[in-house]
């Protein structure tokens, strides 16, 4: 199960997992590209994607779509990759509480729902795999992104508790910071400190580019790499951790 699954990094994810054999279960809101990225999806081991159309600003409604799913559903589900995207921008002083409830409940709270509603099926398998997309900000906060540096930080300790719990069961809980790539939410982030400095976003890109040790923003499809790593078997004793996918940006071990 893949959310934010129609672009960036969340479509990339689905791609290289259909690739590897997996059988995806696309999660979004917008169920004409929910239709568009299933057909995409390779099945070269003639596996049967699916999709459920579930709006992560509406909890009560995900839960329902999800258990709804899966009472149809022919075998546990042992892969969840938690995605969606972040919360606008700006000084977490300037933030008010409806953007932290906001983001709260769009990430925590329905990782949480995603989360506990597979939980079973993965004891039941002693196999399970939760890969949780957040940002390098649980390391180094980021610059004017309050409201995400916040948030990315209560889900990376959600998971690493869940982790130490469910590491007997051969589930494991890990958490992936991608930097500054190349989707939306950074060409949204790059116009708005154009608007803000009174620059162009070809000087912003330039000037973010210069803190990356490798000189260039990542590909969605490398944070995927990452996630699929994370997913196999061959990952089977790596539990309970952050992994930057970010060019060698942050500052920090």
């Amino acid at each position: 199960m893949v959310c934010g699954s129609t672009e960036g990094i969340g479509k990339a994810t689905a791609i290289e997992l259909a690739s590897a054999g997996a059988t995806v279960i696309l999660v979004a809101r917008n169920e004409e590209k929910l239709h568009a990225v299933k057909n995409e999806l390779p099945a070269n081991h003639n596996q049967q994607h699916q999709f459920i159309v579930a709006d992560f600003s509406n909890p009560d409604e995900l839960k329902h779509r999800v258990h709804h799913f899966l009472t149809g559903a022919h075998q546990p589900i042992t892969i969840l990759v938690n995605n969606t995207g972040g919360p606008t921008a700006g000084p977490v002083s300037e933030a008010t509480e409806a953007q932290f409830m906001a983001t709260f409940q769009a990430h925590l709270i329905c990782n949480h729902i995603l989360a506990t509603a597979l939980i079973p099926g993965m004891k039941e398998n002693r196999y399970g795999r939760i890969v949780n997309i957040i940002s390098t900000s649980v390391k180094t906060p980021l610059p004017n992104l309050g409201v995400s540096n916040t948030i990315r930080a209560a889900v990376a300790s959600w998971a690493k508790t869940m982790a130490n719990e469910l590491g007997r069961y051969g589930i494991t809980v890990n958490n992936v910071l991608p930097g500054a790539t190349k989707t939306g939410r950074l060409e949204s982030i790059v116009n708005n400190q154009a608007a803000k400095k009174n620059k162009t976003t070809s000087e912003i890109e330039a000037g973010m580019i210069e803190e990356i040790p490798a000189k260039r923003f990542g590909e969605a499809a490398e944070v995927a790499n990452a996630v699929a790593f994370l997913v196999s078997p061959a990952a089977a004793y790596i539990n309970g951790i952050n992994l930057p996918v970010d060019g060698g940006r942050t500052a920090s071990l």
